[in-house]
């Protein structure tokens, strides 16, 4: 029996370190499996308990957004219905179809304001007298869940409050065009209530939050497998060769 080439031995390394690594990624995805869990699971506990009051103002500027994110809160105000701002979403409502949230200005009792997505509307209810009807006005209750700043990445196109034009829920851009002072630093996602007129339509927060991670586990782990298979076959035909 003649011996395995050398070359066989180096593949091995070679395979052995892929494995390695598809095995480490498999791992990390498990990872990111269970605090994905964690965070979905927090994320529905915030959301569907009671309504608790807004923090005071006086606390705003202590407040970290995992600690209030998604937190399910009341607060009274009145709205200052001329001064909204619209988010393009390319998806949403209950038709899945194109149109903005609608972000007003609440001014509380105390003078300070909260920006309160108030929800969606569709492209060609852009126009706020096409949905007059909607406007509240006087004192007002709203409860809602609390938003972060909403981040952007590389795709997102830029903000340009000069023409309206607005692509994150970003309340310090917002509070700053429209000279709100003091304005909270971060929004309220009105909870899905009727409004006269049927628009905005609240309750427009992304809940159903994916969670692949499993599957990308076992994507990792197949791919180790299928390795460890291929060359498991392909040395046994070299030794079977060289026999």
């Amino acid at each position: 029996m003649r011996r395995p080439r050398a070359g066989l031995f180096w593949l091995l390394a070679l395979v052995v370190a892929a494995e390695a690594i598809l095995a480490g990624l498999g791992v990390w995805q498990l990872q990111r499996l269970a605090w994905k869990t964690g965070v979905i699971a927090q994320i529905e506990a915030r959301a569907e308990a009671a309504p608790e009051p807004l923090p005071p103002q006086a606390e705003w500027g202590d407040l970290r957004p995992d600690d209030y994110e998604y937190r399910h809160v009341w607060l009274s105000g009145r709205y200052e219905n001329d001064k909204e701002a619209l988010v393009f979403r390319a998806s949403g409502g209950p038709r899945r179809e194109p149109g903005y949230l609608v972000l007003a200005p609440l001014r509380l009792r105390s003078g300070a304001y909260v920006l309160v997505n108030r929800g969606f509307v569709p492209l060609d209810r852009k126009n706020a007298e096409t949905r007059s009807a909607g406007n509240i006005e006087g004192e007002t209750r709203v409860t809602g869940l609390m938003r972060r700043p909403e981040p952007r990445n590389f795709f997102t196109p830029r903000d340009d409050p000069a023409s309206g034009s607005y692509f994150t829920r970003d309340p310090g851009l917002i509070a700053a065009h429209f000279a709100l002072a003091p304005a909270a630093p971060f929004s309220i996602d009105a909870d899905d209530a009727p409004v006269p007129g049927g628009w905005p339509k609240g309750g427009a927060t992304e809940l159903a939050i994916p969670n692949n991670h499993l599957s990308y586990a076992l994507t990792w782990f197949g791919l180790g497998l299928s390795l460890a298979g291929v060359f498991g076959a392909y040395a046994w035909s070299e030794f079977r060769s060289r026999a």
